[in-house]
């Protein structure tokens, strides 16, 4: 059996006490990866934080250095496309309350998910994070990852995702969790499937739902992982470093304790350390013969030496003609 991966990458910066910098959180990290596909003639999917884009576009006539980071991300983005890489919508819907003071950017994570949103609210994000890469690279915007895995529940969403035909979504990971703060999600409940069509809920299987769900890859992890990921994180080598200079928003306590002391799904992933399972991740997954997509998940900001070399002897070793994008999922008979 034959089977497509399909790496794709959430395009952001950080959401914390310090958002990082363009070059460092997005542009300079997305080139290194982009080097190492172009050896292999391997493609990814950008998963592009559009909420960002608004805000630029919206700010940068007042501020230069805004203006400057306008030109540079959508140089990038455009340049992605051209090459064949595949560009599809990021929603992180806080950017509509976070602010600019003339020097650094100041999150509010207060309304972290688009539920926190009136659906009238809802139907306007959505019509404007996509016009703002329609405008870029054209009409090519079918496929969603919610900010934080966050699409539950997913009835106040359905209507504004539906009427801009945002019909492709690729967030649920198999038996993934988490309650904090800002963020909300379940997915224990998901079909152990490759992919399915659903309608009201993501997780609910329906035959001629409007929508399609391509889950991100997932693998079980011990909490013995988790204590070498703080060890790494706080005394690794410089190749553990992330390219990322900003600071995520915090988890909770309580899942942050789940992961150090129980078995943990995560979604398969090229960021820093975890980029260690990939390939015994990807062993597993060949043996379960109801799959068909192998979906791994990054960011720009969390990779590191160590898992780019990891992504690469990855490649290397797996049929490099299997790597493909969301977009041609698209073109694989998968439209409604």
């Amino acid at each position: 059996m034959s089977n497509n991966i399909l790496i794709t990458l959430d395009y952001e910066l950080f959401f914390g006490s310090k958002v990082g910098t363009l070059n460092n959180c997005i542009l300079n990290p997305t080139t290194a990866l982009i080097n190492i596909l172009d050896k292999y003639n391997a493609k990814a999917t950008f998963f592009v934080d559009s909420g960002y884009l608004v805000k630029l576009e919206e700010l940068k006539e007042t501020y230069p250095l805004l203006e400057k980071e306008y030109q540079d991300i959508t140089t990038q983005i455009k340049e992605l496309d051209q090459n064949g890489h595949n560009i599809q919508l990021h929603i992180h819907p806080h950017w509509e309350d976070s602010t600019y003071d003339g020097a650094n950017w100041i999150m509010n994570t207060k309304r972290y998910r688009l539920h926190e949103f009136s659906e009238q609210k809802i139907d306007d994000i959505v019509f404007r994070y996509k016009k703002v890469l329609t405008n870029l690279v054209g009409d090519k915007i079918f496929a969603h990852r919610a900010g934080g895995w966050c699409m539950q529940p997913f009835d106040k969403l359905k209507n504004a995702f539906k009427k801009h035909n945002i019909w492709l979504d690729s967030t649920v990971f198999e038996n993934g969790m988490n309650h904090s703060e800002t963020h909300y999600f379940d997915f224990r409940n998901s079909p152990k499937k490759a992919k399915w069509s659903f309608e009201n809920d993501p997780l609910i299987e329906e035959k001629n739902g409007f929508f399609q769900e391509f889950p991100i890859s997932a693998y079980k992890l011990s909490p013995l992982f988790f204590w070498k990921l703080v060890f790494f994180k706080k005394l690794g080598s410089k190749e553990h470093n992330t390219f990322g200079d900003g600071t995520a928003a915090g988890g909770s306590k309580k899942d942050k304790l789940r992961m150090l002391t129980s078995f943990t799904n995560s979604v398969v992933s090229i960021d820093g350390y975890k980029s260690s399972f990939l390939q015994d991740a990807y062993n597993s997954f060949r043996k379960r013969d109801d799959r068909d997509n192998f979906i791994v998940i990054g960011h720009p900001k969390a990779m590191s030496e160590y898992s780019l070399k990891k992504l690469e002897k990855f490649i290397k070793k797996n049929n490099s003609s299997n790597f493909i994008t969301v977009g041609e999922l698209n073109n694989e008979s998968y439209t409604n």
